[in-house]
């Protein structure tokens, strides 16, 4: 069993990751579930190893996996596409985990993402985050917006990532794309270097630590655009997090580049969709403006940016997790049940598919009549996009039907 055999039917099954493990069956994730593919035998040690061999093409890599007890490297076969690989160890067997990279860059519209993030990718400079968890589609929106950028401005793109997923050609743009410890050294030290490069945008896999976070707010602060992500559940974690990298006494200093420096933040999830053909991001989105800058230099005042952004939805294009879920609840898009599953506060988007807000809910609620996203069918779903859904505005009662005049005569 060679693991081309295996990535073959993982790609022709539209899975998102293989799981690779001695004693089980190989196991895909098929639209965010774990499907056995019980077609094929039980792996055993021999051929984990044999696999991880396979894609371990140089003796760099084999010592360093060898030394380390795990790698992260891309896996490319021809015809069939380019993989994110991790290979480690444990229990003392070998176990690899791949991550299917389409050879497609979806657009923004085809993600399903809501339309502010082509506002955003229209900024000079600055820095934008992209967040969530494992697994959540932040390279996916990543590349999305680069494409953007690369379709209709002429600027010098630079990537930075471990490793290289998404394969960017020249359009308008020039894009220069590095891999760490096969082109640099560390994300640190090619961003340093990034910056004597001439680069308009700069794109940084991840910001994983003091040096890495500190040259991107310089590069951001310098007049380039800087892209980036972390692995926050949404903008006030995402603020908190790179602040306390930082030393106590350096804090006060970064909160103030942070506000001056920070154009947006874009947090998701994604959510089985109703009709069950993949999965739909939940998007949390922060733009910055001058009450948002307040809350994030005054540290008392950043647990209010939840409220800031709920109420920049018709205005900047902002919008919460919860908005976003009960948007796409209204749209037919997913569940009440997995909406209320994921849902940031539970109580509150009960009250609200219940019909009961309090007198300040109702100026959100006609705000969020301006949230708006394409109608794409996802990433993890084929074929034409649906008909488009005529919205129904969030937090309204039905219509009700109409009744025909009646006339009613009082005997005397």
């Amino acid at each position: 069993m060679h693991i081309n055999e295996l990535l073959t039917v993982v790609c022709e099954q539209g899975a998102s990751d293989l799981h690779l493990k001695v004693g089980n069956h190989p196991i895909a994730r098929i639209r965010g579930k774990l499907t056995p593919m019980t077609q094929f035998k039980r792996l055993v040690q021999e051929d984990t190893i044999a696999m991880a061999y396979a894609i371990l093409a140089s003796d760099k890599q084999k010592g360093k996996f060898r030394e380390n007890l795990d790698i992260d490297i891309a896996y490319s076969v021809p015809s069939l596409g380019r993989f994110r690989c991790n290979i480690f160890n444990q229990r003392g067997t070998v176990g690899l985990v791949l991550r299917v990279i389409p050879r497609k860059i979806y657009t923004i519209d085809d993600l399903m993402l809501p339309k502010v993030l082509k506002t955003i990718c229209q900024e000079q400079r600055g820095l934008v985050l992209v967040t969530g968890t494992t697994g959540s589609g932040k390279s996916t929106t990543l590349a999305a917006m680069i494409d953007l950028i690369n379709a209709t401005r002429t600027e010098h793109i630079l990537t930075i990532e471990d490793p290289i997923e998404y394969l960017h050609r020249d359009n308008l743009s020039i894009v220069n794309q590095r891999e760490v410890e096969a082109d640099c050294k560390t994300f640190s030290s090619a961003l340093r270097a990034a910056l004597r490069q001439d680069p308009d945008v700069i794109l940084v896999g991840e910001m994983r630590d003091l040096e890495t976070i500190e040259t991107a707010l310089h590069a951001a602060e310098t007049g380039h655009l800087v892209f980036s992500t972390l692995h926050t559940l949404d903008a006030t974690e995402t603020i908190n997090r790179v602040i306390s990298v930082f030393p106590p006494h350096h804090q006060k200093q970064i909160r103030l580049q942070m506000a001056a420096v920070l154009k947006g933040i874009i947090s998701q999830r994604l959510v089985p969709r109703a009709d069950g053909h993949g999965r739909v991001p939940a998007v949390e989105v922060m733009v910055t403006t001058e009450t948002v800058r307040d809350c994030i230099e005054d540290k008392d005042k950043t647990k209010m940016l939840k409220d800031v952004i709920a109420a920049g939805t018709a205005q900047y294009g902002m919008q919460t997790f919860d908005q976003s879920l009960y948007f796409l609840l209204r749209q037919g898009l997913i569940s009440e049940e997995e909406a209320l599953l994921r849902a940031t506060n539970v109580g509150e988007f009960k009250l609200r598919l219940e019909g009961v807000m309090a007198t300040s809910d109702m100026a959100k609620t006609n705000m969020e009549r301006g949230m708006s996203i394409a109608q794409g069918r996802g990433r993890e779903s084929g074929g034409p996009p649906p008909p488009p859904i005529q919205p129904q505005s969030p937090g309204m009662p039905p219509a009700a039907p109409s009744v025909p005049d009646v006339k009613i005569t009082l005997a005397r």
